[in-house]
């Protein structure tokens, strides 16, 4: 999962661009030999979603194929040559010159392949990936399900069960990546306080159970900390003492190089000393309290779908920052790397969400199967994300479902789904707490679920949508609910609070006196009126608009033009009035980067 660099031992050569692109509806590309080149292709571009690019491939989302052809550089030879995927969406098969090498399942998080002993040093190579976003209900997240919220006259096309476009393809880069042949294959850093000091605590392997020397070395504000490594069956660790350490915080995100050799290999990465922890009510970073203060958000964007798009996530957080905010949750899915290393360097504190929205649990042997992808794509997240700083707690599910929300189970009847939800969740709040025991955990909770699946979690996050989907237009009932709800949640747990989801559609340009729904003018007023009742509450360690911007959804008569127009900004990313309300809550005294 180590990002790829390039340095003076290792290389990178990034694919972005025009690829050649062919569907195949009837899935005969296979047989037919399409992992030697495809007949009929058309162009497309990497990254990218396949939806945004071609009106006829909208609503596709069956089996595609990807091809480039490029040379590898002589200079890698008798090194390891890796293919990595960034994320493809949802289903990935590689081929090189025609031989299949791996594939992966699961979008939003990357894959990488060794692909040494197939590549041609003195001719083209021919790279095609095969990419199949089949909407499936045991598949994470699931879709062609009955709903909790019913059907009908409330059915969306495509029938997902999460409110988001189903975006398809190759949503981050494709690169070649080599290193030397006994390589450093992942570090772990974790950090912490003691006193005016910090410590780094740095563990490395390598792709060989073997014996090595190295070195670990943290350099950053004029100073520079060495240990040695000795590695002891391809592990070794060491803790290096950082004198009066310069944390990273939210206001001051301030980053250490740290270099890890081993042999003949090297590889730099960027960290922040820093803690994270929960005590009472009060999130604390570094020891002092944090609130978590920002967004729900996706990647979406017109043209590019959910493909990496660096200038809008440039100007994203200008955006942000803007506003005032100082965190956002990856709703709802792993965001790109790029992404992190952004958050990393510019302060933002996340709450690093797996895959798993909208969790439904009708049966043993639906959740089995999708039990078993949760933790497949937890394990990989946490191994990606592990070393960020910006990174301050684990997200493992977003608004799972009993079975339905609407109606009381019949008295006497016992809800199935309650227990199994219960049982699946608390399993991924486990793992994720057994692999990384430095962060919290937590997941989003939907109005109408059990407040008990949340027990576990060392932060209590809901979404709550009072003054919209229910209360719609009153808000003084709306936000009387909400006060009451709080209260009853803190006394349950005690435990902070954050509204991970709250607000209002709105169409930008319409207005309201008096303000109705839908209009400018309802949006800024729940959203202050939220904010109010929460700067109330101690415990409540921060607060969440849904959305940062609107977003492409499926289509339904609750989406006007297949859009989630919940955003504080538009999709083209202009303010609405709430903007300028988040503004003069979040925006006093901060300063923007």
């Amino acid at each position: 999962m180590l990002y790829p660099i390039q340095n003076d031992v290792r290389n990178r050569l990034d694919l972005s661009g025009i690829w050649d692109f062919q569907p195949d509806p009837e899935e005969v590309g296979a047989q037919s030999g399409w992992f030697n080149g495809l007949t009929q292709a058309r162009p497309i571009a990497v990254p990218g979603s396949w939806n945004e690019q071609y009106e006829d491939l909208f609503n596709y989302f069956g089996l595609s194929w990807y091809a480039r052809r490029t040379y590898i550089p002589a200079g890698w030879r008798g090194q390891r040559v890796f293919i990595r995927v960034g994320s493809a969406c949802y289903r990935a098969t590689v081929y090189i010159n025609g031989v299949e090498v791996g594939s992966h399942e699961g979008g939003h998080l990357p894959f990488a392949f060794d692909i040494t002993d197939v590549v041609r040093w003195d001719a083209e190579n021919l790279i095609v990936i095969s990419v199949e976003n089949h909407l499936q209900p045991t598949r994470v997240p699931s879709a062609n399900l009955s709903s909790p919220l019913g059907g009908g006259m409330l059915a969306s096309y495509p029938r997902t069960s999460y409110d988001f476009f189903p975006f398809a393809g190759l949503h981050r880069p494709v690169v070649l990546f080599s290193v030397p042949p006994t390589h450093i294959e992942d570090v772990t850093v974790v950090t912490g306080i003691s006193g005016a000091d910090g410590m780094v605590k740095v563990t490395a392997r390598l792709n060989q159970a073997l014996a090595a020397s190295g070195s670990a070395v943290l350099t950053g504000g004029g100073r520079s900390v060495r240990a040695e490594l000795s590695f002891a069956e391809g592990v070794a660790e060491a803790t290096l003492t950082v004198p009066e350490a310069r944390l990273w915080s939210d206001k001051d995100p301030f980053l250490y190089d740290l270099t890890v050799t081993a042999g003949d290999d090297r590889y730099t990465l960027q960290v922040g000393i820093r803690t994270i922890e929960v005590q009472g009510g009060k999130i604390l970073l570094n020891g002092r309290p944090v609130q978590l203060n920002g967004y729900g958000r996706h990647e979406d964007f017109f043209a590019s779908g959910k493909g990496l798009n660096l200038p809008v996530l440039v100007k994203d957080y200008q955006l942000m920052r803007w506003t005032g905010a100082n965190a956002y949750r990856t709703a709802h899915y792993p965001y790109s790397e790029e992404e992190m290393q952004l958050a990393d360097r510019e302060g933002f504190l996340i709450i690093d969400e797996t895959p798993a929205t909208n969790l439904q649990f009708e049966s043993e042997e639906h959740a089995a199967e999708r039990l078993r992808v949760c933790l497949q794509q937890l394990d990989e997240l946490i191994a990606r994300d592990k070393n960020h700083p910006s990174v301050v707690m684990w997200s493992v599910a977003n608004e799972p479902l009993p079975r339905d929300l609407r109606r009381a189970t019949p008295s006497g009847e016992v809800d199935p789904t309650i227990e199994r939800g219960r049982a699946f969740l608390e399993t991924l709040v486990r793992r994720a707490r057994q692999l990384d025991p430095t962060r919290p955990v937590t997941l989003a909770g939907v109005m109408g679920a059990p407040n008990d699946w949340m027990r576990e979690c060392d932060v209590i996050c809901v979404n709550r949508y009072w003054g919209w989907y229910v209360f719609g237009g009153e808000l003084e009932k709306a936000l009387e609910h909400l006060d009451r709800e709080l209260d009853d949640l803190w006394a349950t747990f005690n435990r902070p609070v954050i509204v991970t989801e709250f607000g209002a559609d709105t169409v930008a340009g319409m207005h309201g006196h008096p303000a109705l729904m839908w209009s400018e003018e309802y949006q800024a007023a729940l959203i202050r009126g939220y904010l109010e009742v929460a700067a109330r509450k101690e415990y409540v360690a921060g607060m969440q608009v849904w959305n940062f911007a609107d977003f492409a959804a499926v289509q339904s008569p609750m989406r006007v033009g297949g859009t989630n127009l919940k955003g504080v900004f538009t999709r083209a990313r202009q303010p609405k009035m709430a903007a300028h309300v988040l503004r003069e809550f979040w925006g006093a005294g901060r300063t923007t980067s």
